[in-house]
């Protein structure tokens, strides 16, 4: 590293410990940032794995604290209805696309392959267009290719999910990472995390001057749960050490952009990718009452993540928006807000919700779609009808999804199925693929009808699972 970097590196980036500047030579590229540029607003997209709204503390979460995330959603909007696909992959092309699992034909984490750039354009080529520069720093694994494939300029990955540490048997996948076309040994001992906070700190500096957008996929919190840095010795919490430094992370990734003077002009979004994973030392509960579902369930718990948004000047404080999104949305939003053209030939399912990060009411969706290996429903904010055609109260979701008799006489029932089947059907067709894999029928709570029907998966679902999400 040059004296000069260094230095301007000390300058702008305090948040940085000077143990972590000593970073390796390639987390830094020589890409020079252009000064004429127009300038249009930055945009920080921070995905947390596997985190459902149990997970943050403005959501209610019992169990743990994240004052830093907190903050921004005092200081921005929090959506309360937005929903992922429930396995990582599959959201991660969703989101990446502004298209549906069946019309990538990414519909789990072992399809990834039939994604290519030839049939699909990702948000940072679209950008692109507008004048951006770009980063991916962390998971890519399920995806295809390598980010710079897909319109990233500068990139850091790794193999695997839940990677946090290298050199001390604490991942169990390779310890290279992939850097701009360059395969490297992550160091020993440093905590992944640390080296992927230090990549965007580093990138945001270089390109302070230029629009950028960063898609930041964090490690945490997708299992196996280690220590982190902070945890103390025998701790007997180490999810909540987790969540605490992911906190920790979001917060110092806000004070390095104070200290650089952008937070004026950089949007920043946290959500997560599906909901919480379970676990048997987890019980993570909202207000005292527990998740209808976790991640890779058809249930409000799989696919319902946390979304909050902040952009300083432009984003009212404060505000709770209850307008549904999903995640096909990010990508015309990104768009609008960057003053990008949308591919013409490409069928976008996402509406842009870039009004109501102004504080705006825009065109609210009248339902989200969810789909995964096959099994999808469409819901509104009262009602879910998924492809078995069985129909759900969601009046008391998320903790409820209460199951509908198929011959009841309530008008609204009646005319919120006719409604929603007739979206599925316009949507995949009457003849739509048969879903893949097995799911668990088991009853749930009383009153909550079959709870987990097409929720958990059986055991060749398991099984699949092993092998499509390490």
């Amino acid at each position: 590293m040059s004296a000069l970097t260094r230095r301007h590196l000390l300058k702008t980036a305090g948040c940085v410990s000077a143990a972590s500047l000593l970073l390796p030579e390639w987390l830094h590229a020589a890409q020079k940032p252009s000064q004429n540029a127009r300038r249009k607003p930055n945009i920080i997209f921070i995905l947390a794995d596997d985190l459902g709204l149990d997970g943050v503390g403005c959501y209610g979460a019992d169990r743990v604290k994240t004052p830093h995330i907190d903050a921004l959603a005092r200081s921005g909007t929090r959506f309360e209805s937005c929903y992922a696909t429930p396995l990582c992959g599959p959201s991660r092309a969703q989101l990446l696309t502004g298209r549906y699992p069946f019309r990538t034909g990414m519909t789990s984490n072992g399809t990834g392959q039939v994604l290519s750039p030839a049939n699909e354009i990702m948000a940072p080529r679209i950008l692109k267009s507008a004048g951006y520069v770009s980063a991916s720093v962390g998971k890519w694994n399920q995806l295809p290719l390598e980010p710079g494939d897909w319109g990233f300029d500068e990139y850091f990955r790794f193999q695997g999910s839940g990677v946090y540490w290298a050199g001390k048997g604490k991942s169990t996948y390779t310890v290279n990472g992939h850097v701009n076309g360059q395969t490297r040994p992550i160091p020993a001992a440093r905590y992944v995390p640390d080296m992927m906070h230090d990549f965007v700190v580093d990138f945001i500096t270089r390109h302070q001057d230029q629009p950028f957008y960063v898609h930041y996929p964090l490690s945490h919190v997708h299992g196996k749960i280690v220590r982190t840095p902070d945890s103390a010795p025998g701790s007997r919490d180490l999810y909540a050490d987790n969540i605490a430094y992911m906190d920790k992370l979001v917060g110092q990734l806000v004070a390095a952009l104070d200290r650089l003077k952008l937070r004026e002009n950089t949007l920043i979004i946290f959500t997560g990718d599906n909901g919480t994973a379970q676990r048997p030392a987890q019980r993570s509960s909202v207000a005292g009452k527990t998740l209808s579902g976790a991640k890779h369930s058809m249930l409000e718990g799989g696919s319902r993540v946390p979304l909050i948004v902040k952009w300083k000047g432009k984003t009212p404080a404060g505000k709770i928006c209850r307008d549904l999104t999903d995640f096909s949305d990010f990508l015309p939003t990104f768009a609008e807000l960057a003053g990008a053209k949308l591919p013409a030939a490409v069928t976008i399912d996402g509406r842009s919700f870039a009004p109501q990060i102004q504080g705006q009411s825009g065109q609210p969706r009248e339902w989200v779609y969810v789909e995964l290996m096959g099994f999808r429903y469409v819901t509104t904010k009262r009602w879910k009808l998924n492809n078995s055609s069985e129909l759900f109260d969601m009046s008391q979701a998320p903790f409820e999804e209460r199951l509908v008799p198929q011959n009841t006489l309530d008008p609204q029932a009646v005319a919120a199925r006719t409604r929603l089947q007739a979206v599925l059907d316009d949507l995949v067709g009457k003849n739509a693929p048969t879903p893949t894999g097995t799911m668990a029928k088991k009853g749930g709570k009383k009153g909550q009808g079959r709870r987990n029907r097409m929720g958990r998966p059986g055991r060749q679902g398991r099984r699949r699972r092993a092998m499509a999400n390490p």
